[in-house]
């Protein structure tokens, strides 16, 4: 590798960085709002809020890497086009080809990266992601704690805590059951208290009253009691997950095994076929749209003001490259035997890359085809 190449490919890593922490982070921001205020709004703390998050990255930044890497490309090309370093390497003899070496060597390290996102990060994150939301899900004492709030644990199920003590007293207990319409029934008590046990979790209420409402008799009992148990385990589901998702599948075991996780899981063997293929089909376009973004821009000539035209067409390649992924994807859902499909995109980003190489290595060509349009 030349002093050159080592200059261009240290330019590249950088500003892949700078633009993969500003996606990841814009990214981020829109994301975590929502999730925010449902880890929140179900009682967890923000510890959970946090681990959720750090399970969401992986899948975060393999969306953003392509971008990254195209943004780094285009950028760092422009920049040294704009400040005549590329035109001088230009003057010295070396080609748009020689100049390339160092984004192909780019392309194949955020390849890497990505490949260890792709392939191994990211399914076991959304596994453990999926584990930890079951969990939460779950949690029915998380979600009755919160003082001076109507809960909507269930649908037709209304809990209302007024304070909580330390010692993990509930004050003020208000229960409303309308789950069967034709007789609903209220509690209310002075203290109350969870209790986990083998049989489930109870509420354990003293000193209270229970409304009870026959809509058929159209009556209203009440009924003074000194201590009540309400079970409350089965206001959600706390079992485990039942079913995983197709991202969650670990690829050795998608490589291995697909058409016992068709048979046992009820994923069709397209689908399966997509995901694993998927996985491995994101490295490819990293090397892709780093070739697409120098290429393009090698086609321009010196200029002060940058090369816009170029950089806009860089971008609508890869836009074409991005709904050609979304084309080829069903297709391959719907006929297995044609995964190779999927692999399209990064070879027609390639060979446009290659043409456009070509193209530029040639000026006195180019040149004369633009008099010959005059």
């Amino acid at each position: 590798m030349s002093r050159f190449d080592g200059y261009f490919l240290r330019q590249l890593l950088v500003l892949f960085g700078f633009f993969t922490l500003v996606l990841v982070g814009v990214f981020w921001i829109t994301r975590s709002v929502s999730l925010f205020d449902r880890v929140i709004s179900g009682g967890q703390s923000a510890i959970v809020f946090l681990e959720f998050t750090a399970l969401t990255l992986p899948t975060l930044i393999r969306t953003v890497m392509p971008m990254a890497v195209f943004a780094a490309a285009v950028y760092a090309t422009n920049r040294l086009s704009r400040e005549s370093e590329m035109t001088v390497m230009l003057a010295t003899g070396s080609s748009p080809w020689r100049l390339a070496r160092a984004v192909v060597l780019f392309g194949l390290v955020t390849g890497v990266m990505m490949a260890a996102i792709s392939v191994f990060l990211r399914p076991a994150s959304v596994e453990q992601l999926e584990i930890r939301q079951a969990e939460v899900a779950g949690d029915v004492t998380a979600q009755l704690l919160n003082e001076g709030e109507f809960l909507h644990p269930a649908d037709g199920v209304t809990v209302y805590i007024g304070r909580i003590d330390l010692d993990g007293t509930l004050h003020e207990v208000f229960v409303s059951d309308r789950r069967d319409p034709a007789n609903s029934v209220s509690y209310s008590s002075s203290t109350a208290y969870l209790v986990n046990n083998a049989a489930g979790i109870n509420l354990v209420m003293l000193d209270g009253v229970a409304l009870r409402l026959d809509k058929d008799g159209r009556t209203l009992s009440s009924t003074l009691f000194q201590d009540a148990s309400y079970d409350i385990s089965a206001l959600t589901s706390t079992g485990g997950m039942n079913t995983r998702s197709l991202e969650a599948i670990p690829t050795m075991e998608l490589i291995r095994d697909r058409e016992a996780i068709a048979s046992a899981e009820g994923f069709s063997p397209g689908e399966l076929t997509d995901e694993l293929h998927q996985r491995f089909s994101w490295i490819a376009i990293c090397v892709a749209v780093g070739l697409v973004g120098y290429a393009t821009l090698m086609l321009g000539s010196f200029s002060r003001f940058g090369l816009w035209p170029q950089i806009l067409g860089a971008f609508t390649i890869l836009v074409l490259l991005e709904g050609v992924r979304g084309f080829v994807s069903p297709v391959v859902i719907d006929e297995p035997g044609l995964w190779i499909v999927l692999y399209a995109p990064a070879v027609i980003g390639i060979l446009i890359s290659c043409l456009f190489l070509a193209v530029a290595g040639r000026p006195i060509w180019r040149r004369s085809r633009a008099e010959v349009a005059v």
